[in-house]
């Protein structure tokens, strides 16, 4: 699906770079000055964080995600993307996206991916650097490229482009995107600058191409897992993500 017209123009002329800067964060670009290159080309990880278990179909529960988070998993979601970051200052992320069945959780897909540059936060605010932990649901999608088949409503824009002062490496970053729904209106572009929370709790939190290295609160992953979860992620199954480093995922 595709989101053209006057709606659209108008939120973009609202929000400026200043979303963008929420999820790419300011002057440095996404990558800061530790970026290291263009990920997108990178391929799936093999294993993951379930790596080493006997069976990765009919699972009772998403692997290593306690009954803290596991209990705001909506009842009626039957699609969940695993976020697990490696540690609380980290920015290197496995992420994994789980659908369920009739007989449980099965695992679909694995990807090497990063998150906010300074690692996690139980509480996020505006260029901390840091990804928000918790469950949020994935409702919208965009992107500079055209949709590449996405289930849920897709906003096609070049106001996804990255300010010409960013690090080049993060030039492809917003080719698509998928918005965490952290401080943010569902059921509207992701470029719509909204906080229902207030400017100082941050937004502007993606799901988007990865650029070799940390971002400013965003979680990323290859291009080829971008294109895979457009495919993928469908409304009707309500999809959510969840989000954190292991030990607040397993707490």
């Amino acid at each position: 699906m595709r989101i053209t017209g006057g709606a659209m123009r108008a939120a973009v002329a609202a929000a400026g770079l200043m979303l963008l800067a929420g999820c790419g964060g300011g002057a440095g670009g996404a990558g800061g000055g530790d970026a290291k290159g263009d990920g997108a080309g990178k391929g799936e990880r093999p294993g993951g964080p379930a790596r080493g278990a006997s069976a990765t179909t009919h699972l009772k529960h998403i692997p290593e995600v306690g009954s803290a988070l596991r209990s705001r998993i909506p009842a009626d979601s039957r699609q969940v993307v695993a976020v697990y970051g490696k540690g609380m200052d980290s920015a290197e992320a496995t992420v994994v996206l789980y659908e369920k069945g009739a007989k449980g959780w099965d695992r679909k897909a694995t990807w090497a991916g990063h998150n906010g540059r300074n690692g996690w936060t139980l509480n996020h605010h505006e260029d901390d650097k840091r990804s928000p932990i918790g469950v949020f649901a994935l409702t919208d999608a965009g992107g500079v490229l055209a949709d590449p088949g996405a289930r849920l409503p897709y906003t096609h824009s070049e106001e996804f482009t990255p300010p010409p002062y960013w690090d080049k490496n993060t030039r492809h970053d917003f080719d698509h995107v998928v918005a965490i729904n952290y401080n943010r209106v569902k059921g509207t572009s992701p470029l719509d600058p909204t906080r229902p929370q207030g400017q100082a709790k941050g937004g502007g939190i993606w799901l988007h191409l990865d650029h070799g290295s940390g971002t400013s609160g965003c979680v990323s992953v290859p291009r080829a897992g971008m294109t895979a979860l457009l495919r993928a992620l469908d409304p009707k199954r309500h999809p959510v993500v969840v989000m954190g480093d292991k030990a607040h995922l397993s707490a």
